[in-house]
């Protein structure tokens, strides 16, 4: 490497100060070969450390494919030492060392015609190019990776205060918006006939009014599970939407559209998301564990007309089936047609359940049955089934 294979002509430059600038970078360049001695090793690695150091700063293009030149030639270098050692360290079959392999030293850009450098030079800037590229590429990636877990962290931040406001809210005497006193009541007629009335929970009127979509409260005491339970028309709004209504990929605990609190079911099911952030029913999966079993048996399900606690029975994984499979289907589990019907179920979760809680269950009694999503197959879920004791 030698100062005239960085050559400066006037015919390269658009203007007189873009050509007083390269003749200022070959000047620099000039200095630095002569302080440098590139055919050495010794040379090139002091040079390269000069040149990593960013003492040197060069104004053009020029002063780049001095910088792209020496880290090239400083590659090469290292490398051949390097092929050196390991020859030098290798021993044959018998643990003598063998003879160092005769290989043909690195090329240095001296080496080439300056057709062919002006080519390398070449070639070494698009790669410089493509290697910035990449670089770029990445920190947009992580940029974007971390701005989208700020947002999703802060919006799980904002959503756990507004849900601790509204469990403030449970049996509030500060009534928003205050409905007529006939919108807390639910009238049906029994099977005999007869007239029933429900009125909704004191305790639960204040937040009913904020949205009248609430069917209830479900909590597992020591637990991050304590939330208002909704439900809608169908089964997707609040896989979207939080208590406000409002769009939050967090969305809301609800229970499924085909279940009645009015009317009531053998089995109410809850659906909730599995996020990364701890919260809704990502906690549920704790429940494979006996262990963790043996310290929250109880689940707390409130419905607006009645407090329910109910004892766990079951815990286990199951999965979304196609509507055409033949296969134990928990979600279609509302109400059972019959005793026997009612038994095939209780068999068929007892089957799948992790463990054995001892507890039973008998055509007549309440369940409820908690869902949430479970990443260990395709539209996998985990499943948790209570009976109501009080």
């Amino acid at each position: 490497m030698n100062g005239t294979d960085f050559p400066v002509s006037r015919k390269e430059f658009r203007t007189q100060a873009d050509y007083e600038a390269a003749m200022r970078d070959k000047r620099k360049i000039n200095q630095l070969l002569q302080e440098h001695n590139t055919a050495t090793e010794k040379g090139i690695k002091d040079l390269y450390r000069v040149m990593a150091s960013g003492e040197i700063r060069f104004e053009t293009d020029l002063g780049k494919r001095f910088d792209d030149a020496v880290y090239e030639q400083y590659k090469n270098r290292d490398r051949a030492e390097k092929d050196r050692d390991v020859s030098k360290g290798k021993k044959d079959k018998k643990g003598r060392k063998e003879k160092p392999s005769v290989k043909e030293p690195a090329k240095s850009l001296d080496d080439y015609d300056p057709e062919m450098r002006k080519q390398i030079l070449l070639e070494m800037k698009k790669a410089e190019k493509r290697r910035k590229m990449v670089i770029m590429a990445f920190v947009f990636i992580a940029i974007a990776g971390f701005g989208y877990y700020a947002i999703y962290y802060l919006t799980a931040g904002r959503s756990d205060g507004r849900t601790e406001s509204l469990s403030h809210l449970v049996g509030s005497d500060k009534l928003v918006n205050m409905r007529e006193p006939d919108g807390y009541v639910a009238t049906l007629t029994d099977e005999s006939g007869n007239q029933i009335t429900l009125e909704i929970l004191d305790k639960y009127k204040t937040l009913y009014n904020l949205n009248q979509d609430l069917i209830g409260w479900v909590k597992i005491d020591d637990t991050i599970i304590d939330y208002p339970v909704m439900q809608a028309e169908d089964n997707n709004y609040y896989l979207t939407h939080n208590f406000d209504r409002e769009e939050e990929k967090a969305g809301a605990l609800f229970l499924d559209c085909n279940c009645d609190i009015v009317r009531g079911n053998d089995n109410y099911i809850i659906y909730g998301h599995h996020l990364t952030s701890g919260r809704m029913f990502s906690k549920l999966g704790e429940y494979e564990s006996e262990r963790y079993y043996e310290k929250h048996p109880y689940i707390q399900f409130d419905t607006i007309y009645e407090e329910g606690t109910y004892q766990v029975m079951y815990a286990f994984r199951s999965r979304v089936y196609d509507a055409d499979e033949i296969r134990f289907k928990y979600y279609q589990f509302i109400n059972a047609q019959s005793e026997e019907e009612f038994n095939s179920y209780m068999r068929e979760m007892a089957r799948e359940s992790f463990y054995d809680t001892g507890v039973t269950a008998v055509y007549g009694d309440k369940l409820l049955t908690l869902s949430t999503c479970d990443y260990q197959e395709q539209n996998g879920r985990f499943v948790v089934v209570a009976k109501k004791i009080r």
